[in-house]
């Protein structure tokens, strides 16, 4: 990545991106979760499932507030860093946006306040239904923004008004239904629940290895091998589908992550292990696995998966194309609104203009895309292949941790079924080490999904060198770097106050309140196992 304006605007809002997304999947799991939890309670009201309830709903709401307030800054920066995005694509991108806000800020904040401040005020039943509308909610924030996102990597239902120079909304229903966006949804929901099992995992098994709060401990674990099993399962299963999708609409992204620098005759191999060279396009010491490439991306045996080299060439016809498209568009916006566009001129924009964004590559290299040279237009096509080495390891390093994540929870899943969650320190130890796992798993996804996107700010309509604000380096720089201070600072502020109320425990009064039977005696030589 080039260090210009570019470059930089790209780095803060990844950065940004990244932070953020260390909270949001954790909210997503847990206030699901927490439901769960709630909900046994108010069938079987014993009080250890409200002591449960209340413990986790204190990490919970810390980890949501840090997750909103990082929030925030993502979204500012569409005006801040990508002005001309946002002029180019906000009558479309600026309605699920819109929307997730709603959604963040009003319903999510409002059910939030009621959870954790309305445990004496509501009956339980009442408390149980704002609990799952906390959860609704916060789940239902995440599907509009993924909307607007898979609306970026898929765009559909929009058109680009020549006058203005802005895609404007045709069709609102293929904006929300468009299934890049909906398996984007579910997969990232799935490994949101992912991350929260295994924190939830990790957390009850150092209770039970320094003889803690054993009960809670012990049923915590149970809720989170049942959830993290189904929920790894499902990341697998939607994973699959956000891969097939990618063959049809992003089909250099799969050919990057593949390292597929050559069209193979169906159905093509998986390289499980190889060394990237992306000056020499080859993969050095590539290990291959036959057919199941071409079962994942096509889930036939006869179909092609084409290749860098390929999609290259056909990015220099579709480059060539768009500048067509751009010559007509020039055209029309030179008759300035004065009088009907000739039909031919119309009928020649509207038959090469899903092309134009092609053309706008060139603008890095000349202001005209109609004066390009011939290298030019060949370099531009070049620059439609990603970064292939980190989207190749992120790729492999998600799906390594996936399968890990199956079969931990599968381990712990029969120890709860068989009531030996205590019998082996090592692997409660295996636990609490497991727990940054799905976090890295789950950037490494997004690695994958916004660095294979690249060199597109939205796949194939508008290039991201053209889409950023017209400022100065040293004024990104110098954003670029209070962000980062500003985030550490408040990663640092949650990870105090996380470990503060896990080394504090439950509240020994939760085991009071609406509801609340008295408590049976714990005996003295319960054989819990210790650290020590």
């Amino acid at each position: 990545m080039d260090l210009d304006v570019v470059g930089l605007s790209r780095l803060q809002f990844a950065l940004t991106a990244l932070y953020h997304f260390l909270f949001v999947p954790l909210t997503l799991g847990l206030s699901m979760l927490v439901a769960i939890m709630e909900t046994v309670y108010v069938m079987t009201d014993r009080p250890i499932w409200r002591q449960m309830t209340k413990f986790w709903g204190v990490l919970f709401g810390i980890n949501f507030a840090i997750g909103v307030s990082t929030g925030l800054v993502i979204e500012f920066q569409f005006g801040m860093n990508w002005s001309y995005y946002s002029h180019y694509v906000g009558d479309v991108f600026g309605a699920p946006l819109a929307l997730e806000g709603l959604m963040a800020f009003f319903l999510e904040a409002t059910f939030v306040g009621l959870f954790f401040f309305g445990w004496d005020r509501l009956s339980k039943r009442a408390h149980l239904v704002v609990t799952w509308l906390t959860a609704i909610g916060t789940n239902f924030s995440a599907l509009w923004i993924l909307i607007a996102n898979g609306w970026m990597q898929n765009p559909v239902g929009a058109a680009l008004n020549p006058q203005t120079m802005r895609m404007e909304v045709t069709d609102f229903f293929a904006v929300l239904t468009n299934p890049v966006a909906q398996a984007k949804f579910v997969h990232t929901v799935s490994a949101g629940y992912v991350i929260a099992a295994f924190f939830v995992l990790g957390i009850s098994a150092w209770f039970l290895l320094k003889g803690r709060h054993a009960d809670l401990a012990k049923r915590s674990m149970t809720v989170a091998a049942s959830f993290g099993l189904a929920a790894s399962l499902s990341v697998v299963v939607l994973g699959d589908e956000s891969g097939y999708l990618s063959t049809e609409h992003q089909k250099m992204k799969l050919a990057a992550i593949e390292a597929m620098w050559h069209t193979e005759p169906a159905p093509a191999a998986f390289t499980a292990f190889g060394f990237p060279d992306q000056e020499a396009r080859e993969t050095h010491y590539a290990i291959h696995i036959p057919w199941v490439m071409g079962l994942i991306g096509t889930r036939s045996l006869d179909t092609e998966i084409p290749g860098i080299h390929e999609l290259v060439k056909l990015a220099e016809v579709r480059i060539r194309e768009g500048i067509l498209a751009y010559d007509a568009l020039e055209k029309i916006r030179a008759l300035g609104g004065k009088g009907p566009v000739p039909a031919d001129l119309q009928a020649r924009f509207e038959e090469h203009g899903q092309k134009l964004g092609y053309a706008l590559l060139l603008k890095r290299y000349v202001d005209d895309p109609r004066q390009a040279s011939a290298a030019q237009i060949a370099q531009a096509a070049n620059d439609t292949v990603p970064q292939v080495a980190p989207l190749f390891w992120s790729f492999r390093v998600m799906v390594a941790l996936g399968i890990y994540f199956i079969v931990l929870s599968a381990t712990f899943f029969i120890l709860s079924a068989r009531r030996r969650l205590d019998a082996y320190p090592w692997l409660l130890k295996l636990a609490v080490w497991s727990l940054p796992l799905p976090w890295v798993a789950a950037e490494a996804g997004w690695i994958v999904a916004e660095l294979g996107r690249q060199p597109w700010a939205i796949e194939g309509v508008l290039p991201t060198a053209v889409a950023v604000s017209n400022l100065g380096i040293s004024t990104v720089l110098g954003t670029l770097l209070g962000f980062v201070v500003l985030y550490t600072i408040l990663i640092v502020v949650e990870m105090k106050l996380m470990l503060k109320a896990i080394r504090k425990g439950p509240e020994p009064d939760d085991l009071t309140g609406h509801g609340a039977v008295k408590p049976l005696a714990t005996p003295h030589n319960v054989n819990l196992i210790t650290a020590e």
